[in-house]
Parts: C-alpha cells; sequence; structure tokens
C-alpha cells in the first residue's frame, strides 16, 4: 500500500475529526509512517518453537487509580457549587461563575481521557432510501380536495362538510408519497399480531426493562397528577376567556381561530371540550387542567423515543425521568392554558424528523410534517418551529453526514413543508382573510403598536437571548402565573448536568462535526425566540410558557450526559462493586431531583400562586351553598371593583357555567324589583358598595367571610325575603 506523505500527515493534524491518523514512528525506527486505518503488507506469523511455556503464576492486582473517578465526579461537585451559588435567597455570581468556569477544565479534562463522554448511535439506512416514486392520482386527489376545502373554510367556522374535505386531502397526500415496506401500515399490523400471539400462548410477561420505565413512567404520572385540584388553586382571567370559548364549542360554534382576548388557536378549545364531556367535568378549571396535563404526560414518550433514536435506551428513559419530574414542565402543564402544546407537538415533530435523517426514510419527514402542522393549531410560539426545521436541514446539509443524500434532503424539506401546509390550510384560510386579527398578538409582543419599544430593538434582542439562555442557571423570569418567580428554570442537579452536557456537545462536536450535536445546541435559542422577541414588553421575557418547546432538547442533554456520568463510573470503578456504587450515586443524584422539584411544584409554586391569584373560589361557594339552600341564582351578585376578582369566574366556580354575576354598586337599585333573599359579595374596600346597599336594605346583614389567605377576606351582605 502507498505509504502516506507528509502533506498526507498535515492534513490529518488539520482535520484531526476525521477517522483517519497517521502517526509518526519513534526515531531510529526502520517503520515507515502508518496510518492506523492501514494495515500491514504481510503479517509476521511466529515461530511455533519460539512460544514459551504455559506455566500457572499467581494473578497480581492491579493497582487502583483514583484518577478516572477523580476526573468524573471533581467536575460534578465543582457544578454543584457553582449552581448551589446561584440558587436563591444567598446568590453569588462571582462564586457560580468561578465554580463553573474550574469545572469546565475538569469535564474537558475528563472528555479527553475518553472517560466522561457522551453515548453515541451509528447513523442506519434503510433499504429503498433512494425511491423518489409517488402516487401521482393520489396527489392530484388531495390538491383538488385540499383546494375545495380551502376555499369552504371561509367564514372561520369548521363544518362536517369542509372537515371531510380536509380530512381527505390529508389522508390521499399521504398516501401519494407513502412507501410501503418495513415502516408500512402493513408491517406494524404484523408486528401487533405477532406480539398478540405471543401474548395469547405465553401470557403477561414484563422484562426487567419494561417493569424500569413503566415505574419510571408511573413517577411522573403521579408529579404530573398529585394534588392537580390544588396546584394551582384558582382560575384567573385568562381562564374565563378559554372557558367562554369552550362555552361557545359546546353550544355549536365550532370555529377555526378564536378572536377573542386578541386571538386563539383552535386546539385547546376542543381538547377541553373533549375532556369536559370525556370526564362529566363541565364548565370547569378541572376540565382545563385535564387537557393540558394530559397533553403535558404524553410529550414524555416521546423525549423517551428520541433519546433512544439518538443514542440508547438508557438516554431515554433518563431525559424522559428528568422532564417528567421536573417543575418546568410540570407548572406549564398545570397551569391549564396552551402553554404545554408547544412542547407536546415539538416533540412527536421533532423524533420523527431526526428519525428520518438517521434513517433516511422518507415516511418520517412525512409524520414529522403532520406534527409540524398540527402544532400550528396548538399555541402561537410554534410559529417559530419551521425555522427550527429550517435550522436542521440546513445543518444537516452543511455537514458530513448527509453525503450521498443532499440532493434527497431537498426533496424531504418540500415534503414536511407541504404535509404540513395540507394541515395548516384552515388556518391558513383564516389568516388570508383576517391577517392582523391572526397576528396581532405577536406584532403586539415584537414591535411598538400597542407600548413603545423602551430603547433600541438591537440592544433589548441581545439583552433578551442572554436573559433567556441564561435562565436555566440564573432567573426564569417574574411571571408568578407559570413560574416561581427569580429562580433558575433548573433544579439544581439537572442544571448542572445540563450545563456540563453543553460542554461535553461542544467538545465532541469539534471532534466529530456531527450536525445532531451542534442543531440540538442551535435549537435551544431558536425555540426560545417567541420570549427573545418580546422586545415591547422585555419583563415578560424570560418566561417559561414562550420557550416550553426547549424543555425537549434540555432534557435530551441532560439524558446524554447522565449516562455517559454513570456508564464513565461504571468503567472507572474498577472494584467489585464499581456498577453497585455507580448505580447508587446515580440514585442518590435522583433522590435529590425529586425532593427538590416536589419542593418546587408542591410548596413554593402552589404558595406563591395561592397568594398572588384572587380567591374567585371561595366566592363562588358562598354563593353556591346561597343557591342550594335559601335564594336563588338571579338573586346573588358580586359587586366588581378595581383590580379585584373576575366575577365571570365566580360564576363559573359557584355554578359550572359562563355567568358574570357582575352588577356595579351605581346599579344596585335595579335588585329592588327582584323578590326572595338576596345575596350581595363585595370588596371590604369598596365603602360607596357598603353605603348604597345599607341605603336600600336597611334590614340586611353585614358578614365577613374570613379567608384562609391573608388580604382576601370579603364582605357578605344578605337581605332577607321580607325586605323587598
Amino acid at each position: 500500500m502507498e505509504e502516506p506523505t507528509v502533506l498526507d500527515y498535515v492534513k490529518s493534524k488539520i482535520f484531526f475529526w476525521r477517522s483517519e491518523k497517521i502517526i509518526i514512528p519513534p526515531a531510529g525506527s526502520s517503520d515507515r509512517l502508518f496510518s492506523d486505518d492501514l494495515s500491514t503488507d504481510a503479517e509476521v506469523q511466529p515461530d511455533p518453537k519460539d512460544e514459551p511455556v504455559l506455566q500457572t503464576v499467581p494473578a497480581q492486582k492491579e493497582p487502583f487509580d483514583f484518577w478516572p473517578v477523580l476526573r468524573l465526579l471533581v467536575p460534578l461537585a465543582l457544578a454543584f457549587l457553582a449552581q448551589r451559588s446561584l440558587e436563591p435567597p444567598h446568590r453569588s455570581i462571582i462564586s457560580g461563575v468561578i465554580f463553573y468556569a474550574i469545572s469546565v477544565g475538569w469535564v474537558i479534562w475528563a472528555s479527553l481521557k475518553g472517560e466522561w463522554l457522551l453515548p453515541e448511535r451509528q447513523v442506519e439506512f434503510r433499504i429503498g432510501w433512494q425511491d423518489t416514486a409517488f402516487r401521482p392520482v393520489s396527489l392530484l386527489v388531495a390538491v383538488l380536495l385540499g383546494a375545495t376545502a380551502f376555499i369552504a373554510f371561509g367564514g372561520n367556522q369548521f363544518t362536517s362538510f369542509n372537515l371531510l374535505l380536509w380530512f381527505l386531502s390529508i389522508v390521499f397526500f399521504v398516501h401519494a408519497f407513502w412507501q410501503s415496506g418495513e415502516s408500512s401500515v402493513t408491517g406494524w399490523r404484523e408486528k401487533l399480531r405477532l406480539s398478540w400471539r405471543s401474548f395469547s400462548s405465553d401470557g403477561l410477561s414484563l422484562s426487567p426493562w419494561t417493569l424500569l420505565v413503566i415505574l419510571a413512567f408511573a413517577l411522573t404520572f403521579f408529579f404530573r397528577f398529585y394534588m392537580l385540584d390544588q396546584v394551582p388553586g384558582e382560575m384567573f382571567s385568562d381562564h374565563a376567556e378559554k372557558l367562554l370559548d369552550v362555552s361557545d364549542v359546546l353550544n355549536g360554534q365550532f370555529r377555526i381561530f378564536f378572536p377573542r382576548n386578541t386571538g386563539r388557536e383552535a386546539f385547546q378549545m376542543y381538547l377541553t371540550a373533549a375532556m369536559s364531556l370525556l370526564f362529566n367535568t363541565g364548565i370547569s378549571f378541572m376540565s382545563l387542567k385535564l387537557g393540558t396535563v394530559f397533553a403535558g404526560l404524553f410529550t414524555l414518550p416521546f423525549i423517551y423515543l428520541t433519546g433512544k433514536e439518538i443514542a440508547n435506551r438508557r438516554v431515554g428513559l433518563y431525559a424522559m425521568v428528568f422532564a417528567g419530574i421536573a417543575y418546568w414542565p410540570n407548572v406549564i402543564s398545570r397551569v391549564a392554558l396552551r402553554f404545554t402544546l408547544y412542547p407536546f407537538f415539538y416533540a412527536p415533530m421533532v423524533y420523527f424528523l431526526v428519525r428520518g435523517f438517521r434513517r433516511r426514510n422518507r415516511n418520517d419527514f412525512i409524520l414529522a410534517g403532520l406534527f409540524l402542522g398540527l402544532g400550528l393549531h396548538g399555541y402561537s410560539p410554534y410559529r417559530f418551529v419551521p425555522f427550527v426545521v429550517l435550522a436542521a436541514f440546513g445543518l444537516y446539509l452543511l455537514h458530513q453526514q448527509s453525503q450521498g443524500a443532499r440532493k434527497l434532503s431537498v426533496g424531504w424539506l418540500a415534503l414536511t413543508g407541504f404535509t404540513s401546509l395540507v394541515v395548516f390550510l384552515p388556518l391558513l384560510r383564516y389568516w388570508l382573510s383576517d391577517p392582523s386579527g391572526f397576528s396581532f398578538r405577536a406584532m403586539t409582543r415584537m414591535t411598538g403598536i400597542e407600548q413603545p419599544l423602551s430603547g433600541p430593538a438591537w440592544e433589548i434582542f441581545l439583552k433578551n437571548t442572554w436573559d433567556a439562555l441564561t435562565m436555566f442557571f440564573w432567573d426564569n423570569g417574574e411571571i408568578w402565573v407559570h413560574s416561581v418567580m427569580d429562580r433558575p428554570a433548573l433544579d439544581v442537579i439537572s442544571a448542572v448536568i445540563f450545563f456540563i452536557g453543553v460542554v461535553l456537545l461542544v467538545s465532541r462536536y469539534i471532534r466529530q462535526r456531527d450536525w445532531l450535536d451542534i442543531f440540538w445546541l442551535v435549537s435551544i435559542p431558536l425555540l426560545m425566540m417567541p420570549s427573545i422577541l418580546s422586545l415591547a414588553f422585555p419583563a415578560e421575557n424570560p418566561s417559561l410558557n414562550r420557550t416550553g418547546a426547549a424543555i425537549v432538547p434540555v432534557f435530551l442533554i441532560i439524558g446524554l450526559t447522565f449516562d455517559g456520568l454513570i456508564t464513565g463510573l461504571k468503567a472507572s470503578l474498577k472494584t467489585r462493586f464499581g456498577a453497585t456504587i455507580a448505580t447508587v450515586i446515580a440514585a442518590l443524584l435522583l433522590l435529590l431531583t425529586i425532593n427538590q422539584n416536589y419542593d418546587l411544584v408542591f410548596h413554593q409554586y402552589k404558595d406563591q400562586f395561592d397568594r398572588s391569584a384572587w380567591n374567585t373560589s371561595e366566592l363562588g361557594a358562598v354563593i353556591r351553598q346561597f343557591v342550594e339552600t335559601t335564594g336563588d341564582v338571579d338573586n346573588a351578585w358580586v359587586i366588581p371593583y378595581p383590580h379585584w376578582v373576575d366575577t365571570r369566574l365566580v360564576g363559573i366556580n359557584a355554578l359550572g357555567e359562563v355567568r358574570d354575576l357582575a352588577l356595579w354598586a351605581d346599579q344596585l337599585e335595579i335588585t329592588l324589583e327582584q323578590d326572595g333573599p338576596k345575596l350581595f359579595l363585595f370588596k371590604p374596600d369598596d365603602s360607596e358598595a357598603l353605603k348604597r346597599l345599607e341605603e336600600l336594605y336597611p334590614n340586611g346583614a353585614l358578614g365577613t367571610y374570613e379567608s384562609e389567605f391573608e388580604g382576601k377576606s370579603f364582605y357578605i351582605y344578605t337581605v332577607p325575603q321580607e325586605n323587598r
């Protein structure tokens, strides 16, 4: 074989991430330059007479080397001290930066020594991935049906007719490009048939791994549903707006886009209506909660599948568990608004997208396109996800992993985009008919149409970017509705592992130039852009709701890093109980994470929310008791007062239906026309209301409802029937 030249040696040093490595033999050696990828011309066969006689030699115990273990545990401990320094209430930025900086050096050292590495998975190509055939008749039918559906969607209403056209256009479009084979529906049916036959013959049999996954999912189920009726405990005005829309749906108004409250996409309204009917929870806070909590819960299996796809099943399990118990995704699910729909649709989209690149299977890109389009019906920040998809394709094309598939990848991008477009058709129709209404909410945050920008846009953008990128370790914002204010978005252990994971990803990318490594890192700020671009209201950044989809890459990085740590410890602890010690360390870290996240959700967040939200449920309980005992719903009122309770929520809590019980103090005379006992609830600060009631009903009785929350007691003024 031809001997490498000096130029080959220089190139091997410059392009060090490539597989071929040329080594210079020691001085005085007669060997030529050689590469570790090259073999010698001939192998020297040893003479059998030269083989030594086998003798029994006592085994010598290899001395234990502490350095590999130290290179794993010392940076972990340093990063832990750093993050503890950044935790409230006593925070020190200087200490945090110093400890984190030192830990970076140790992490890189461990990485270079091969002791703390992120797990990898080789690329898999499917047979027939270069097939570009499609079904033109199905495509033509899909186009005709889609065009007809697009026209029929005028008027901002779903109907049986346009829904059928839309559904059929999606089915025919998917059929036009779907590849038959291993991943087809027939293949899945065969797998299910074999699984059922195995179950029928052998009964239910769970492997240890399956049992572990079930237990892990049960843990996340507990974190998501425990004390759901109490955390959070009260609704606020946004919930009233949602329940008004849900009530419209239940009453037969099937809108594509709900214009109330600056405009909202439709998915949550129909999801909540389904929860209301399925669980018989009516128009209530619980109906809203059930929909969003189930959405948050079913995000987790796709995090597991993505981790398994890019590395191994352990990574998927670690990522799912850390995301399942974390306070950030838990809180944005429990608050019962559309926030959790951002990661809910992004997780399956990115799973199929990554799987499509790895396996070069266009069916995966079709599925990614379906979830890309569906997500646009969920929560407004999802509108930035198409840019994340473009970034993924761009990074893939720029890296060596796309070699041999660059032309096809352009087709995959088009297929993903057109699939999502077909799913997006109803909203596209509304967007074109009312562009200002569709984009009003986003424009109020990005531009000065509602509030002037406080400075140059680029300065606000840079500061917002810094604030968003540091929220994992420093401050996740000042919005009490969906965060524990003025603390990091991650618990201590998760923040530490995430920080080390970022360092390891950067280090591995420099060595290997894998597009997926840089994609995970780039996708985080891109997914946070809906928060970063709040230029007119920078106080709303960072926010855990508009950055919600970043949960997916953040916890995947945590899963990769945690698996690398435990694997490295098992390899470095060359003792009889090495694997046991590594497992104990993993369990200890997980227990610390569980403990802090439990405290964050069920103590800190609960207490903060209860102090901040008005107690409309208590007012509703008083009115409900009045209606069930001595009075009539038409004789119960709440006298509004500035910055007090939303009277619509009082009606919802009291009656389980949308009803505004407000009656202003200057309108109290009209109650004289009502017969029967009367009930008035008002704020103690409202002296005008008290004076007017005493004038109209001198025989009325004034009482005080003592709330369990300080500063939230209210007056109850009851009027007996004889005071008509």
